[in-house]
């Protein structure tokens, strides 16, 4: 198992793009290696200097350009924080196309350049429908400038999909423009146990068929996940002991019509007995407090010792299956093995506890959970990227040549590889190539 250790003598702070410019002129002269850092919540080492890179942080690249009330576009620095943005937005009846667990602290950049997903992918799609430009700054400090605040722009190739989810091995983003939906005028979110993943997929397929287009999220948690949070964090379970447990949130325009149509939802999987209880929440209070169960989970977790933490995309007929293989390959090895995610898009999250890091549980782990994850047609990451945790596993999701041309990309970009090296592009071939 690959850990990034940070390493670095200098911190760099500029507050312009012209200033990113510079630095990253003067370094690429004189081969010095950059690590662009933004909020350092990353879980795969993409932002850490490894081996004594300099750092470029954006932090103070945190000023509000412009915001198209009309369009709902907003224009800003990179080193905004997500949910700095997400409340100078409500203001204007907006919100921001993401929502994830570390937005205090996460910064749009770098949600962009690991094309974060999070809590609201299901309803508003990835970022990359959601970005509409970009500006970033190239390894030898030109300024590419495509931050277009236009919806159709199909002038040559989309250079804004180059830089998201490169992990700032391509260059620096500086600076986006951001399409923000308008704010929902009525939230309901229904936290549901079920008797089995089977039962979480019935409820999954009743509430796409009569809560579509109101949908804005729909995760799982299973009773393991749920101990954590209880246990170690001291928050409530309001139902009782499930084997998994259900968030369904809905967001729409008109408060009864909404309501009607979960009523709906909710009577049918309890009819069915997909569902084995509930409770529904409109109160902003209630919602906050039921969505912290689901979203604390990786923090509890933390409180019981070592997590290693994989992040994958599976297809639902098998999202479940690994983690009780896991589970069962592990034994007595760990304190727990839990699964969790976002059934909307697929994402699992497959984490196992151990009261110290531990050389049997790391070789328990992998290769097995890449293997298992490529056998059953799914990626090895979802949301996170590879960084320098995961880089030399991209053969178990992408093609030699697929691969091949991301080095080929890369050297043309930045050839004297200054910008984030030893991340996200392998540093071995798989080994039929060796």
């Amino acid at each position: 198992m690959y850990l990034a250790r940070g390493s670095s003598k200098l911190m760099l702070k500029p507050k312009t793009t012209q200033e990113v410019s510079e630095i990253l002129k003067y370094c690429n002269s004189r081969c010095l290696a950059v690590t662009p850092q933004g909020g350092n919540t990353g879980l795969v080492g993409g932002s850490v200097p490894v081996f004594d890179e300099i750092v470029l942080s954006t932090s103070l690249m945190n000023d509000i350009i412009h915001l198209d009330k009309a369009s709902g576009i907003l224009v800003c620095q990179a080193g905004c924080i997500l949910e700095s943005l997400s409340t100078y937005l409500e203001d204007h009846d907006l919100i921001m196309p993401l929502d994830l667990g570390a937005k205090g602290s996460c910064q749009i950049g770098g949600n962009i350049s690991t094309n974060a997903g999070g809590l609201r992918l299901l309803r508003y799609g990835s970022l990359r429908g959601n970005v509409l430009g970009i500006e970033a700054v190239l390894a030898d400090g030109t300024i590419i400038d495509c931050l277009s605040t236009l919806r159709k722009d199909n002038t040559g190739y989309d250079l804004k999909n180059l830089f998201i989810g490169s992990e700032g091995t391509l260059g620096v983003v500086t600076a986006v423009s951001i399409q923000c939906p308008p704010k929902p005028k009525a939230v309901n979110l229904a936290f549901l146990g079920c008797s089995s993943y089977e039962n979480v997929l019935a409820t999954y397929s009743e509430c796409k068929n009569n809560c579509a287009e109101i949908l804005s999220a729909f995760e799982m948690m299973d009773l393991q996940s749920m101990k954590f949070v209880t246990t170690n964090l001291g928050l409530s379970n309001p139902l009782g002991e499930c084997p998994f447990y259900v968030v369904v949130e809905t967001s729409g325009s008109d408060a009864q019509h909404d309501e009607e149509k979960l009523n709906k939802f909710l009577e049918v999987v309890m009819e069915q007995q997909y569902v084995m209880d509930g409770t529904i929440a409109t109160e902003p209070s209630k919602i906050y407090n039921l969505w912290q169960l689901r979203e604390r989970i990786n923090e509890s977790m933390m409180k019981s010792g070592v997590v290693y933490k994989y992040d994958i995309s599976l297809p639902l007929e098998v999202y479940y299956d690994v983690v009780m293989e896991t589970r069962q390959r592990l034994g007595d090895n760990v304190l727990g093995v839990v699964g969790y995610g976002h059934i909307g898009d697929g994402n699992l999250h497959l984490n196992a506890v151990a009261p110290t890091l531990n050389k049997t549980v790391s070789d328990l782990l992998e290769p097995f959970v890449y293997e298992w994850t490529a056998k059953h047609k799914g990626s090895i990451s979802a949301e996170h990227g590879l960084g320098f945790n995961k880089r030399n596993y991209i053969y178990y999701s992408k093609s030699e040549a697929a691969v091949d041309l991301m080095a080929l990309m890369k050297a043309k970009m930045d050839p004297k590889c200054i910008l984030n090296p030893y991340k996200t592009i392998p540093v071995c071939k798989p080994a039929s190539k060796q």
